[in-house]
């Protein structure tokens, strides 16, 4: 009981501590409402289960073993990562237009999709899963099991962070839509986001 406690609390500093999914989740509360921050998160903390599913039945360790396998996946989220921050800088023109070209564009704009890629992507969060759950393995027991378990856990506690997180920052979302605090906020999340898919790309396998 008091592994589990310790995994709850680490879990918890993990989930709150600002990065790349608040940044996301940020940004699409502020420019398009609660109902696609909550998506976001959804496809974020599904990205969390699919980790979790591929630390649990040893899918993830062909990244720590594969220098090849990491740089591919690694590029690719960086790449995505960056290219959601550029998106930022030119979203702004884009809203001038109309929203007639929105529905032609459904499925690259899916707030659920942006989370669930920009998570998978990241093979930081798979070595995050393959890595800090086991600590809390019990021996003798079923591995696997305990893993999903652990990885449930998890995502649970980053839906319900997330989901409060979303709520919050909804009721800011009237003066965060004034236009100078919207130029700021898309500017500084893009250079975010940039920042993050830099740092991922330049990062090393360990």
């Amino acid at each position: 009981m008091n592994d589990f406690l310790t995994f709850l609390v680490l879990s918890l500093f993990v989930v709150m501590s600002p990065g790349i999914d608040t940044a996301l989740i940020t940004k699409r509360t502020i420019s398009d409402g609660r109902k696609d921050g909550y998506k976001m998160a959804l496809g974020i903390t599904t990205g969390s289960l699919v980790h979790t599913f591929a630390a649990a039945f040893g899918l993830s360790a062909i990244l720590m073993q594969s220098a090849v396998a990491f740089e591919i996946v690694k590029y690719a989220g960086a790449i995505y990562l960056i290219y959601l921050g550029l998106s930022s800088f030119i979203s702004r023109k884009k809203k001038t237009t109309g929203d007639e070209n929105h529905t032609n564009t459904g499925i690259k704009k899916s707030a659920f999709k942006q989370g669930l890629l920009s998570n998978v992507l990241n093979p930081k969060v798979a070595i995050f899963f393959l890595t800090f759950l086991p600590q809390f393995i019990k021996t003798g027991e079923n591995a696997t099991g305990q893993l999903i378990f652990m990885g449930v856990i998890y995502t649970l506690l980053s839906i319900s962070w997330f989901f409060i997180y979303v709520f919050f920052i909804n009721y800011l979302r009237s003066w965060l839509m004034s236009a100078n605090v919207q130029r700021i906020m898309d500017k500084t999340t893009g250079l975010v986001l940039i920042g993050f898919g830099l740092k991922l790309a330049l990062e090393k396998q360990h």
